[in-house]
């Protein structure tokens, strides 16, 4: 029985390397590939891959806001992290989120390999290394959730990313196909949830959680 994979990363050259990587191993197999996190979910949700590898900084929804949407419908698809960060902080809220296995781009493709099938046997797995961090996975998830995503909806969470990204409100109400005023109230929530009074504090906090970058 081959491993299904969804591939989800902003990079085109990165899926097709993996891909191409990934087609000479007889067990596994690349059903998908996402260039966002929203699409992320969208197919994950729709072909249900044994695996999904997840880049964390993608435009639209962040890695960690599409692991938590994956995992919470469907707990059996396993969340694999492919990131260039080695923040310890951001590691444990991966898997906080859902994740089953964190990789470092800057680890040889073996351990991905490694990685994909160590988490279809249903372990957890963290590439070497990081080898010390705690996933935090031995309690509720919930009750673990780092601030400020803990005090935010999903859909708060998802138009911080999109403001933080410079996004203007009517873009916002565009993407994500509800009215401009839905959008300007979700944005009072989300600064009144956080305490800050300006787009440039919130762009502060989403770079610092992990929600985008300043690439």
């Amino acid at each position: 029985m081959r491993i299904t994979i969804l591939l989800a990363d902003d990079h085109e050259i990165m899926r097709e390397g993996l891909r191409a990587l990934f087609d000479r191993e007889l067990d596994l197999k690349v059903i998908a590939e996402a260039s966002d996190g929203q699409k992320a979910v969208q197919l994950a949700l729709k072909l249900l891959p044994d695996i999904v590898i997840m880049d964390i900084v993608m435009p639209r929804m962040n890695g960690m806001e599409a692991t938590r949407r994956i995992v919470d419908s469907y707990p059996d698809i396993k969340v694999i992290a492919l990131s260039q960060s080695t923040d310890r902080k951001l590691v444990r809220e991966m898997f906080i989120a859902g994740a089953s296995g964190y990789v470092l781009k800057s680890c040889a493709y073996a351990e991905l390999v490694k990685a994909i099938r160590t988490v279809a046997a249903r372990k957890l797995y963290v590439c070497a290394p990081l080898a010390d961090v705690q996933t935090g996975r031995d309690a509720s998830r919930r009750q673990q959730e780092p601030k400020p995503a803990g005090l935010l909806t999903s859909r708060e969470r998802e138009v911080l990313q999109l403001l933080a990204e410079g996004k203007s409100t009517r873009e916002i109400a565009e993407l994500l196909t509800v009215s401009i005023k839905t959008i300007e109230t979700h944005r009072m929530q989300i600064m009144t949830k956080l305490h800050t009074r300006s787009i440039a504090q919130l762009t502060k906090i989403a770079i610092r959680e992990g929600f985008t970058s300043l690439d």
